[in-house]
C-alpha cells in the first residue's frame, strides 16, 4: 500500500500494535493494520473502505490496501445504482459473498472487477455511526468459501476498529473544515462566494482531480481531501479590509497589494489550526496548506505570492485554480453577466500553460457533460 498524498511517507511494512499512529493518514494506517492482521486472517487479501455523500447519493472509493491490483480505485457510483449496497445501507446487514464467480450478483461489472484482480469471494459491511450511514468496509479474499461463519465472526471486532478509525479521520476533516468556514462567515466574506458556487467549484475540482491522479499516482483519499478544501481556498481573505474586500469597481495598484496579502494570511490561519489542534503533520492538512497557498500562481510565475512556476506549484493549487476561475466565470454577479461555458472553455484554454496547468485545463473542457450535470444540481438561488 503506498501513500498518495504528495510529501506523505510511505508506512513501513512492518507489524504495528494498534491502528493509531498520530500522522499517518487512514491509507497508512490501513495498510499498518492490515499487516497486522495477517497473522490471524492470511486469507484477507484486501481491506477497502468507500465513504458516502448523502447530499449526491454518490459512493467513492477512498482508503485500501490489497496484495494484488485495485479493481475500484478512483471510483464514484451512485448508490441508487447499486442495489445490493442500498439495501445495506438501508437496513444495516452484512452481506457474505464466498463465490463471486457463481454468484447470481445484481451488479454483475462490480463482481467482474474483482474477478479480473483475482478476488474469489467477499464480506461488506456498513460504516454507521450515530444511526447514520458513511460507507461501507469490503474485505476480499483470493479464496473461494473463505467468510465462513468463524471467519465473520472473529472479523466483527476487526470492522469495528476501522469503522471508528474511519469515523475518526472524516471527523477530523470535517472539524477543520469547519473552523475555517467559520473564519470564513464570521468575516462576511462568503457574500461574493456563494455556497452554490463552492459547491460547484469543489466539484469540478473533484472532476478534475479524478482524472488527474491516475497519472499521477495520487490515492483516493488525496482526491477526497482536495475536494472538501478547494472551497477554503479564500479563508485569509477575513483580513482584508471591508473597503478592498467589497469595493464595486477596480481596486487600485495599493489596494491589490493589499488584497494579495489574503493568501499568506490564509496559510497562517491554516497553520494557526493545524498547531491548536496537534495535526500539523496530518495529510489532509498538507492538501488544505497546499489549496490555500498556491491558489494564485500561475503557471508561467506570473502569479502570488511566491511567483512559482510549473510544478513548483502543488497540484493541489494548480486543479483549485481552473475550478475556480471557470465557476466565477460562468456565474452571474451584480455587476458582471455570466459568461457561457463555451466562452469560459476558450478563456481556459487561451490561458493554459500560461496561467493554468493544461492537464487541468483539457480535463475540464473534454467534461462539459458533467459540467452541466454539476450545474443542473447546484445552481445559484434567492438564498445564495
Amino acid at each position: 500500500m503506498r501513500s498518495g498524498i504528495p510529501g506523505a511517507a510511505v508506512a513501513a511494512p512492518k507489524p504495528v500494535q494498534n491502528f493509531r499512529p498520530v500522522h499517518q493518514g487512514l491509507g497508512e494506517r490501513l495498510a499498518c493494520y492490515h499487516d497486522e492482521m495477517k497473522r490471524e486472517f492470511d486469507g484477507i487479501n484486501r481491506i477497502a473502505i468507500a465513504i458516502y455523500d448523502s447530499s449526491t447519493d454518490i459512493l467513492k472509493s477512498f482508503v485500501e490496501s490489497s496484495e494484488g491490483d485495485n479493481p475500484f480505485e478512483h471510483c464514484v457510483a451512485r448508490l441508487a445504482d447499486l442495489k445490493p449496497l442500498a439495501t445495506l445501507a438501508r437496513t444495516g446487514g452484512r452481506r457474505v459473498i464466498n463465490d463471486l464467480v457463481n454468484h447470481p450478483a445484481s451488479t454483475p461489472a462490480h463482481a467482474k472487477r474483482l474477478i479480473t484482480a483475482g478476488y474469489l469471494s467477499s464480506y461488506t459491511v456498513p460504516i454507521f455511526h450515530k444511526g447514520v450511514f458513511h460507507g461501507f468496509i469490503f474485505f476480499n479474499s483470493f479464496q473461494t468459501s473463505y467468510f465462513t461463519p468463524g471467519v465473520v465472526q472473529r472479523l466483527r471486532s476487526v470492522a469495528e476498529v476501522v469503522s471508528l478509525h474511519t469515523i475518526m479521520e472524516l471527523d477530523a476533516v470535517r472539524m477543520i473544515q469547519a473552523a475555517v468556514q467559520t473564519v470564513r462567515q464570521i468575516s462576511r466574506a462568503r457574500d461574493e462566494e456563494t455556497g452554490a458556487h463552492l459547491e460547484r467549484m469543489a466539484r469540478y475540482a473533484r472532476l478534475i482531480a479524478l482524472r488527474l491522479a491516475p497519472r499521477r499516482g495520487l490515492s483516493d483519499d488525496w482526491v477526497e481531501f482536495l475536494f472538501q478544501f478547494a472551497p477554503l481556498h479564500d479563508v485569509g481573505k477575513i483580513a482584508v479590509p471591508d473597503q478592498i474586500l467589497f469595493k464595486p469597481g477596480r481596486l487600485t495598484p495599493e489596494e491589490f497589494e493589499v488584497m494579495k496579502t489574503h493568501v499568506t494570511k490564509g496559510s497562517e490561519i491554516v497553520d494557526t489550526m493545524a498547531d491548536t489542534f496537534r495535526i500539523g503533520g496530518a495529510p489532509y492538512v498538507r492538501v488544505l496548506r497546499n489549496v490555500v497557498a498556491h491558489h494564485h500562481e500561475a503557471i508561467d510565475g506570473s502569479g502570488y505570492p511566491h511567483g512559482l512556476a510549473g510544478e513548483a506549484i502543488s497540484l493541489e493549487g494548480r486543479i483549485t485554480a481552473v475550478a475556480d476561475v471557470f465557476d466565477a466565470l460562468t456565474s452571474e454577479r451584480p455587476y458582471k453577466k455570466a459568461w457561457t461555458t463555451q466562452e469560459a472553455f476558450a478563456f481556459l484554454t487561451e490561458q493554459s500553460g500560461r496561467k493554468f496547468d493544461p492537464d487541468a485545463v483539457e480535463i475540464l473542457t473534454a467534461n462539459e457533460a458533467a459540467i452541466v450535470d454539476i450545474q443542473r444540481q447546484f445552481h445559484e438561488t434567492v438564498a445564495d
